[in-house]
């Protein structure tokens, strides 16, 4: 089995590391929901520009080595199930501090405590079905981006 690292090891491509890019995946949830344009509208709104999309399903494998980090974790098997249980919207975003700036805009990770204003306040219906993921470091925006998309998927 290819985990994460591996994958990324092996593609030997190099992500735009200046802290300009980042990733996100609109979650089963919300895709069902049909927030996929409300929630991009947000994301352009708030300047950043997509520079790569796909609608996609991940297996439960495929859930699984993106989410590995989280392979001690209680929940990581409900995480594989829940990110495997219906179509996501995987996207690389570009702006000037990407990385903070989107973890600003989704918000936290409990609905509850979200800001209003924030994508996860307005779409988020749990602290599971919370809407969005978003990367939380330069290297992790390389390696989740690399993981859905090509060099040249990438613009």
């Amino acid at each position: 089995m290819l985990n994460l690292a591996t994958f990324v090891a092996l593609t030997n491509f190099k992500f735009n590391m200046s802290g300009n890019r980042t990733f996100t995946m609109v979650k089963p949830d919300a895709v069902a929901d049909r927030h996929i344009g409300g929630i991009t509208q947000m994301i352009e709104a708030a300047g950043f520009r997509v520079v790569a999309a796909k609608l996609t399903k991940l297996s439960e494998e495929r859930a699984g080595q993106f989410y590995e980090v989280h392979k001690e974790r209680g929940f990581y098997g409900d995480l594989k199930a829940y990110m495997s249980s219906g179509a996501v919207v995987a996207m690389i975003l570009e702006k000037e501090n990407a990385v903070a700036d989107f973890r600003k805009l989704i918000g936290a990770t409990n609905p509850a405590n979200a800001e209003e204003g924030t994508i996860r306040k307005k779409y988020a219906k749990s602290l599971e079905a919370n809407a969005v993921h978003g990367s939380d470091s330069d290297e992790n925006a390389e390696i989740e981006s690399n993981f859905f998309f090509s060099k040249t998927e990438q613009f």
